[in-house]
């Protein structure tokens, strides 16, 4: 997989780690882009300013730090308050603004946003169009494949948004009716592939490195989006590029490099959202890491009672302990 270009940024591959509501915060993006995703992408933020006020909305608008470009996706479904929204974000130090039209969360579609969008086409047009002008940056898009089954327009989308100068994009293998079940269909994304020339970049199922080259093959995409395979798995990401790159694959991380890995994202989360939320937010992240682990179930049912950083932190390295003993001599060379 050759570097990919989004207007001025040469990306170092084509993994991108695909934004997601309430995971890709600003510690899971530093973590993703360190074990080798080429870009990394903020949360969904509303185009409704006066909903920035909120802990959570300024949360996700923290871009100090983060590694450059830094991508922000922004969501909504009124052209002017989305163009406003963009140029607003770039002041805060986005560096390339995402619009999403592929979110199928209902209180995203219920406000005609996120896929919503995708079924008044005239109205594509001008949101894009207008957040094109509003900003001296690229505008990327990411959409599904259509509305539903009978209504997979994503080929004309892609065409309006070439024409409106988005400079990339990506399409989940989806209908917006289809949710987040059934198996993702990429023939609607090597068809968008073909009838444009920007670059485009397919998402949807894609949780290991053969799969990742399949997807590759089957669409002709210049890169991909990596959402939900990289909770708890970060390290995904250079698993991916190593097989592209090699046609090997890497060995599982050991143990010991998953609780390093583990105890840092932690760290990261409590010092970023400050004890009392820094303890609710890591539960998920910890279930996900866990997730494969004999004896994961029985220590999140008593990790989720835990309210300290430091109980939080014992408790994994705990967890971790057992499992090195579980095994022969003293645990090292055991993939997790």
């Amino acid at each position: 997989m050759s570097a990919v270009r989004i207007g001025p940024y040469t990306l170092p591959n084509g993994l991108i780690l695909a934004p997601m509501a309430g995971v890709t915060d600003q510690p899971f993006r530093q973590l993703c882009k360190r074990l080798g995703a080429g870009l990394v992408v903020s949360e969904m933020v509303t185009s409704d300013m006066s909903l920035w006020n909120t802990r959570k909305s300024r949360l996700r608008m923290v871009h100090e730090g983060d590694p450059e470009p830094r991508s922000v996706q922004i969501a909504g479904g009124d052209a002017q308050m989305l163009a406003d929204a963009a140029r607003a974000n770039v002041e805060l130090g986005a560096q390339i603004i995402d619009i999403n039209m592929g979110c199928p969360a209902k209180k995203v579609c219920n406000k005609a946003a996120g896929s919503a969008l995708l079924k008044d086409e005239a109205l594509v047009t001008e949101i894009l169009q207008a957040v094109v002008a509003a900003v001296d940056v690229p505008v990327t898009l990411k959409i599904r494949t259509g509305w539903d089954r009978a209504n997979k327009n994503g080929l004309t989308v892609a065409k309006i948004a070439e024409q409106a100068g988005i400079t990339a994009l990506a399409v989940h293998g989806r209908t917006r009716a289809d949710l987040y079940t059934g198996d993702a269909e990429y023939d609607t994304i090597a068809a968008i592939k073909q009838a444009v020339s920007i670059p485009v970049f397919a998402n949807g199922d894609i949780d290991s490195p053969e799969k990742a080259r399949y997807v590759l093959d089957a669409t002709g995409a210049d890169g991909l989006l990596i959402g939900r395979a990289a909770q708890g798995r970060p390290w995904i990401f250079r698993e991916i590029e190593h097989f592209l790159r090699t046609g090997e694959k890497l060995p599982a991380p050991q143990l010991s490099e998953v609780e390093h890995i583990l105890l840092e994202h932690l760290a990261a989360l409590h010092a970023f959202y400050g004890d009392v939320m820094g303890v609710r937010i890591a539960r998920k992240h910890v279930g996900w890491y866990l997730a494969t682990l004999p004896g994961a179930r029985e220590f999140r049912a008593h990790f989720n009672r835990l309210d300290g950083t430091e109980a939080q932190c014992a408790n994994v390295r705990e967890f971790f302990t057992e499992r090195y003993k579980s095994l022969t001599g003293d645990g090292e060379g055991v993939a997790a």
